[in-house]
């Protein structure tokens, strides 16, 4: 099958679905439309055979596409720069501390001078909790300001490269993961994801990874468990967020303190670290009031408590209880696996060694969806300036 061939009955499907994205941000999924979502992942599919198909994707004939990176990041990092360049963006990322944002400069000042030629804005900022999402709010209104005041020639998109609330990014990549595996969307309703905390030996694990999924795979009519030892919840706006999704959907959400009991009967296993809530609230409280000297304090206090729940580990017993023992493991990556990164980790090596290439691929789907959100931030009629990158079939690369 050619590329065209796989490529046309997306465009179709993309045609049908009506998106209000052009000239805004992506933010938060649950901001977002069911329509938007899915144009998202759907214009994410065709790049992703452009690139295997050896066609351009070039919609960009210079600009920038500029991030903020405002803690540590491989995959993300990569993703970004590489989809920038897949849409013919040029990446530059601002280091804070030798910009003038060092010396006091405002968000509004640095916003607006860094994006004459920008495009695309990527900012993760998860560190602290109520900050994030905060910060890029900030971002956006004040490019938002410097657009309609003639500032600046174009409305440059804000995407969310993870906050204190939700990783966009990352739980639509895994979207997309799970549509490659079962087919289509429509396949996920009923299929059961535990999506449940496993120990660290680290402390400060955000917790918009664990809200990202509970809030966009409650959208698809799957059946999200959440599992936690008692203490480590999450902040509760995304707990009804995705109760008020599953009731929409016809799936379920529910909260379990016991991970063998999320483990069993399910069809997607998700095992992942977070800090919880309410340390994180401390943590960000400490800080904001100039106590940052009692917060060494407070992580020890976090990975003392860490301990107690060691046991909480994906190994191949738990594994066996799944469906039909073969459910599929998923994480965002870098995985804790005990006694390979770690002594005693989220995931047993044997386990994660089995299902190795399978999160790689999960991780690889990353850089198309960021790609797609920029294009349909970008682009009123993504389809249209799809259909006639196809037309064109610029090689990517020369033979």
């Amino acid at each position: 099958m050619t590329t065209a061939d796989k490529v046309r009955p997306l465009l179709d499907r993309l045609g049908a679905l009506h998106s209000g994205l052009f000239q805004k941000d992506f933010l938060l999924t649950w901001e977002q439309t069911d329509d938007e979502l899915k144009s998202v992942i759907t214009i994410a599919e065709i790049l992703e055979h452009f690139w295997k198909g050896n066609i351009s994707a070039r919609v960009f004939n210079g600009g920038l596409a500029v991030s903020n990176f405002r803690d540590n990041s491989t995959r993300t990092r990569f993703s970004f720069a590489s989809a920038a360049s897949l849409l013919g963006l040029n990446t530059q990322d601002i280091d804070e501390a030798k910009s003038q944002v060092a010396h006091g400069e405002t968000v509004r000042e640095t916003a607006n001078m860094i994006s004459f030629l920008t495009e695309a804005y990527g900012i993760r900022d998860d560190l602290f909790l109520g900050e994030g999402h905060k910060y890029m709010s900030d971002v956006s209104t004040a490019l938002q300001q410097g657009y309609e005041e003639g500032v600046l020639p174009q409305r440059p998109a804000v995407i969310n490269l993870q906050c204190d609330l939700d990783h966009p990014t990352q739980s639509c990549s895994d979207l997309m993961h799970l549509q490659a595996m079962y087919g289509s969307l429509e396949a996920l309703r009923g299929k059961k994801l535990a999506m449940t905390w496993a120990y660290s030996p680290s402390y400060g694990k955000p917790l918009s990874v664990p809200q990202g999924i509970c809030t966009l795979m409650t959208r698809f009519g799957m059946d999200v468990v959440l599992a936690h030892p008692e203490g480590y919840d999450l902040v509760p706006e995304t707990i009804e967020i995705s109760k008020k999704h599953a009731a929409a959907s016809g799936g379920t959400f529910t909260v379990a303190n016991s991970m063998e009991e999320a483990f069993i009967d399910a069809d997607i296993v998700y095992p992942k670290s977070w800090a919880p809530w309410t340390v994180m609230q401390e943590r960000t409280s400490l800080l904001r009031s100039g106590q940052g000297n009692k917060v060494q304090e407070l992580e020890k206090k976090a990975l003392e408590n860490n301990l107690k729940y060691r046991n909480w580990e994906c190994t191949e017993a738990l594994m066996s209880q799944t469906k039909g023992g073969k459910a599929h493991y998923m994480h965002c990556l870098p995985a804790d696996i005990s006694e390979v990164s770690c002594k005693e980790g989220e995931v047993a090596a044997s386990v994660f060694d089995r299902y190795r290439a399978e999160t790689y691929q999960e991780a690889s789907h990353k850089l198309y969806v960021i790609a797609a959100m920029i294009m349909a931030t970008r682009f009123e009629n993504p389809k249209a300036t799809l259909e006639g990158l196809l037309a064109k079939a610029t090689p990517r690369k020369l033979a």
